[in-house]
């Protein structure tokens, strides 16, 4: 199988580069507790159904993107008009992310939108209206005027209310989250009525118009399920699920785009044995069926189905279906935003590569392990808990490898170690590296940033870019690491949010890796491996468990 690397983000790559290894990553606060975090792709998305307790081919998509004529004028135009939101959240109002204001939590999403899209505009305003400027009140009557999708979090205030309701009847698509029961759901023009107050459409009446019934039941579900894990990936994704649904398609959600017959004829004629072994194995049915329960595109969801049931018939399957002859037709690219620099001197002197590759080696040699991981930023790969990293030199003259253990909570409440393996190789610039594995049949492209290590290796900070091509996937994130486990000291708390600043991520969308519980991990490394270059790791006192 052919694993060269996609081209990364920043620099051209080298060809005939390949990698193997991913990272794993557990559902975030609030969402059901799963598992330990490291990057894996979620692979076969959403393959089959299951109506009652039979197991279908399914070849059709669960959340529909606009119009395929739609897709195709939009192709055709060079520059794409502004997709204009308007959020309003309530004054003074705490999310669940660590304390932060949902204003905080709401421009940072702002900002993480244009990530996706420079013609993604969000604007946001608090529900202060009586005591706000006349300038603003004007400024939002205006911004409504023309936006296409209004947001509203934690709005509970009647005269609020009243006063959205009043100036946002003509917008095609309003989602109220955590708000009062008087606020109306609107998706595609048409109304959404629901019993539950408070939170977002948890139990629907009826749609108004019944020929959206379907489709409207489906964003629904995919945005609910997303919004309850509450963390920021999550509350971009449900807005990115309604732009593709009712204003134009957003390429990086393409697998919510089903290829129909071409899909089938494809794995029929190419895996038909694949499949029939799949579906004869308990684990690879049982991933195949809670899978489709998700939306593809849904990472923390597709993840949790995969890790708690891989197998050999699931990564034959995958890597047949998907990497081999990409029945789906999907494709998928290493973001390019955010544009993370890796830090440029450690212990005052350049970073030079042999540096970069010690530093992630880390403590590995004085101890069992490279580093492990404190808290991580993505909610699908970044917060398993008992995350261990192994990075090392190979045999071989230039390998250099690294090899996540982590452990998993499976669906059906079993606690299991998994291991990864990735290959590393060196961009141009010191400190920024390509990594790449196949995990259950998927090959996965990444590029990691060192953004900062401390002198005394008593903590760093990485950060990854990454996309799994052939399953439509792509993502961002970062891991803080530490020898055992813990925070850094506060003294090096002004340098931490340096660099997390450098990532465009804040302190509160962090998601602390549970470390308590992390007895006889499967570590080591291969015989005659290498470990630092230039380095001298110094032991320390460390506490360890």
């Amino acid at each position: 199988m052919n694993t060269s690397l996609e081209t990364p983000p920043f620099a051209k790559q080298n060809p005939g580069i390949s990698q193997l290894n991913r990272r794993f990553n557990i559902s975030p606060t609030g969402s059901t507790p799963f598992i330990c975090r490291h990057k894996y792709v979620a692979v076969p998305v959403a393959l089959f159904s299951q109506p009652k307790n039979e197991t279908r081919l399914r070849i059709k998509s669960k959340v529909p993107a606009v119009l395929e004529k739609n897709e195709r004028a939009m192709t055709e135009n060079l520059t794409d008009p502004p997709v204009r939101i308007v959020a309003i959240v309530g004054e003074g109002s705490v999310s669940p992310l660590n304390n932060a204001t949902w204003q905080e939590v709401m421009l940072h999403t702002a900002k993480r939108l244009k990530w996706v899209d420079g013609a993604y505009e969000m604007v946001v305003f608090t529900d202060n209206l009586s005591h706000s400027h006349e300038g603003t009140v004007k400024n939002l009557q205006r911004e409504l005027s023309h936006t296409e999708i209004l947001v509203t979090v934690a709005v509970t205030n009647q005269e609020s209310v009243k006063w959205i309701k009043s100036n946002s009847k003509n917008i095609p698509n309003i989602i109220c989250f955590d708000s009062s029961s008087g606020m109306a759901n609107k998706l595609g023009g048409s109304y959404v009525h629901s019993e539950t107050k408070g939170t977002f459409f948890n139990k629907i009446i009826s749609v108004s118009q019944p020929k959206k019934a379907n489709e409207s039941m489906e964003v629904i579900n995919t945005i609910s399920e997303a919004w309850a894990r509450k963390n920021t990936d999550d509350i971009r994704f449900c807005l990115l699920v309604i732009i593709n649904a009712y204003i134009r398609p957003v390429p990086i959600l393409q697998n919510l785009r089903s290829k129909g017959f071409s899909t089938l004829s494809c794995m029929v004629q190419n895996c038909g044995p694949q499949i029939l072994n799949c579906l004869l194995d308990p684990d690879c049915r049982k991933a195949l069926q809670c899978l489709n329960q998700c939306s593809p595109v849904d990472q923390v969801c597709n993840y949790r189905c995969i890790a708690s049931y891989e197998s050999p018939n699931l990564e034959a399957f995958s890597l047949c279906v998907l990497q081999k002859n990409n029945c789906l037709e999907l494709n998928a690219n290493i973001p390019e935003k955010p544009h993370v620099p890796p830090m440029v001197k450690f212990r005052g002197k350049d970073l030079c590569h042999e540096t970069a590759e010690d530093l992630f080696v880390g403590w590995l040699g004085n101890l069992d392990w490279s580093w492990r991981v404190v808290a991580g930023q993505n909610p699908a790969y970044d917060q398993f808990p008992c995350q261990y990293q192994l990075f090392y030199r190979g045999k071989a003259k230039g390998s250099f490898w690294y090899e996540p253990v982590f452990q998993v909570k499976t669906l059906e409440g079993k606690l299991v170690w998994r291991r990864r393996r990735y290959r590393v190789k060196r961009n141009k610039i010191p400190g920024t590296f390509y990594f790449s594995v196949l995990d259950n049949g998927v090959v996965s492209n990444e590029f990691w940033t060192i953004v900062d290590v401390s002198d005394d290796l008593s903590w760093g900070l990485f950060h990854y870019h990454g996309a799994a091509r052939v399953a439509g996937q792509s993502y961002t994130g970062a891991v803080l690491v530490s020898p055992d486990g813990a925070l850094p000291k506060e003294t090096d708390t002004r340098r931490l949010a340096a660099a997390l600043e450098k990532c465009g991520i804040k302190e509160w969308e962090l998601f602390t890796v549970d470390n308590c519980s992390c007895k006889d991990p499967p570590l080591g490394i291969p015989e005659g491996s290498n470990l630092h270059s230039v380095i001298d790791v110094k032991d320390r006192n460390l506490n360890l468990p």
